[in-house]
């Protein structure tokens, strides 16, 4: 008797499987990529959801601190140029390139490190799984949260600090909206007063039929 070989086709079903949940996943993100208001909305309304389980359930204090260390990593990345002037010799005086500081300099936007929906991808998905983790007993390892959070204030205050310096430093901001625009002092992009010229109609060709 011949044996039927299932598993290739098994195998096969579980691959194509989940290559079309991973297509459903990434169209429903790219579907959701416009609406940043609406995503950093949801991602705030999880991390509420967070503190006051979190609060109401008074354990997973481990858990909150390392979400928060985790959050605190992102957000520094948010705020950091892609390429750090402090590390590239070739343009600038001090070390690095610049943002322009006056009009007449050519405008090269601020380019991140971490790009905006990535930091909403990692904040969300980073609160999900902390969220799922509280209903876990394993995580709720006894602490003493003021310890924690004393803790996390002061490495905020420290890092934040060594951000700004870098700013103040390199003369960069982090946040940049498109290219500038200029107009005149009473140009506001319509037309109006402006006459419109209509050119004369050409007279039409002399034939056989008029000249009777």
């Amino acid at each position: 008797m011949e044996t039927i070989d299932t598993e290739p086709s098994s195998s096969n079903f579980v691959s194509q499987t989940r290559s079309h949940l991973h297509q459903r996943y990434q169209k429903c993100l790219d579907d959701i990529t416009p609406f940043t208001v609406g995503r950093w909305v949801g991602a705030g309304l999880l991390t509420v959801a967070f503190l006051a389980r979190i609060f109401l359930m008074q354990g997973w204090y481990i858990v909150a601190y390392a979400l928060g260390i985790y959050h605190l990593n992102l957000f520094i990345a948010f705020l950091t140029p892609k390429i750090d002037p402090a590390l590239s010799m070739f343009d600038g005086e001090d070390g690095g390139p610049e943002l322009p500081t006056h009009a007449n300099e050519e405008f090269r936007p601020f380019i991140r490190r971490l790009p905006e929906f990535k930091f909403w991808y990692s904040v969300a998905k980073s609160t999900t799984i902390a969220f799922i983790c509280t209903f876990f007993e394993l995580f709720n390892i006894p602490v003493f949260w003021p310890i924690l959070v004393m803790y996390f204030f002061t490495l905020v205050a420290i890092t934040m600090k060594r951000q700004i310096k870098h700013m103040i430093k390199y003369r960069y901001l982090p946040f940049t909206h498109g290219k500038p625009k200029y107009a005149g002092l009473n140009d506001t992009g319509k037309a109006e007063g402006v006459p419109l010229i209509v050119p004369n109609p050409a007279p039409p060709p002399v034939t056989e039929e008029n000249n009777l």
